[in-house]
């Protein structure tokens, strides 16, 4: 499943923990914005973690679901890289 989350948190101590924890499952793209490809096991481990750490009546997290098609148009205009998940890395 490839994935937006996009957050928005009250708390600069919650806002760290939920930044630190989206890094161990997507890549950053916006300050609060990550892209996110996970299986649907790990998609449900990952929004019970983010369901620990928020506070529902301060805090709000969405999820956008990405087709394959869709994820292959995405446009930048700006600043900004696209990473191809499935594109060949050297390691040096």
């Amino acid at each position: 499943m490839n994935m937006i989350v996009a957050y928005d948190i009250a708390d600069p101590r919650r806002l760290a923990k939920i930044a630190r924890l989206m890094l161990d499952y997507g890549q950053r793209v916006q300050k609060s914005i990550f892209e996110v490809s996970v299986t649907p096991p790990v998609f449900q481990q990952m929004t019970a973690h983010v369901e620990e750490i928020i506070e529902c009546e301060e805090d709000g997290v969405k999820y956008f679901p990405l087709c394959e098609e869709c994820s292959g148009t995405v446009e930048i205009i700006g600043q900004g890289n696209f990473v191809d998940p499935d594109a060949e890395f050297c390691v040096l």
